[in-house]
């Protein structure tokens, strides 16, 4: 359920949350809770701006024609923890490498932070931390599809190191060559909440579940009782 960023209150409690003028994503009960949080949500107000006109930009998913199965509502899929369920082994293989070197590329971007074993730092492929990655996905329960196991979770790893596609784990990558190659301007917000399934927070500690839920909900026909409110502290 939707709620206020600084007091938690949900929307039962406040009958009107309003969303930041600006991002259009961050949710507060008043401007006194805004306020409060302004420091922290100024930081990333801009990058959320982004993310949130890329996802409004269409109201359909388009079909990627380097996925075996193109999903119809991919961001209530990731809500509901099945986005990996009922796809081929090599389209589950493909977003696992891809949502890794996603947070990889925002790691590096956005916090300058690299794995010491890693193409960030020089090494041949990220393949360390990727197997990291993947063990973690592992312990998520049901994240991963029904009959996962060791033998796929190798089979994954190689195809990453051996398959010569662009999801590879030698290669660094953006958030424009993953739009780019899915042919889907919000192809790195679904990566990145894929990832933070994974990891169990988002790129630079940002908590994407309110958006998560958003996306959800607009792909099923609203928003439910969300006020469209907005509250500014831009000039």
């Amino acid at each position: 359920m939707s709620s206020c960023t600084t007091c938690k209150k949900t929307g039962s409690e406040v009958p009107n949350l309003r969303v930041c003028a600006k991002c259009k994503v961050t949710l507060y009960c008043s401007r006194d809770c805004q306020k409060v949080d302004w420091k922290v949500h100024k930081k990333i107000c801009a990058k959320q701006d982004n993310e949130s006109a890329s996802s409004n930009s269409s109201s359909s998913t388009p079909k990627s024609d380097c996925l075996d199965v193109s999903i119809a509502k991919p961001f209530t899929a990731l809500e509901n923890n099945t986005y990996l369920h009922n796809r081929s082994d090599r389209d589950v293989f493909k977003l696992l490498v891809d949502s890794f070197r996603m947070r990889q590329a925002d790691d590096f971007k956005f916090e300058q932070k690299k794995d010491p074993r890693s193409v960030y730092s020089g090494a041949a492929s990220s393949i360390d931390g990727f197997r990291r990655f993947i063990t973690l996905a592992s312990s998520r329960r049901g994240l991963l599809p029904t009959g996962w196991d060791a033998e796929k979770q190798k089979a994954c790893e190689n195809f990453g190191l051996e398959s010569g596609d662009f999801s590879s784990l030698k290669k660094k990558t953006s958030k424009e060559e993953i739009q780019g190659h899915y042919g889907n301007e919000k192809m790195p917000m679904q990566l990145r909440m894929l990832g933070e399934a994974v990891y169990g927070i988002g790129p630079m500690g940002q908590d994407g579940t309110q958006m998560r839920g958003m996306m959800a909900k607009m792909e099923n026909g609203g928003l439910g009782n969300l006020s469209a409110t907005m509250l500014s502290l831009h000039p």
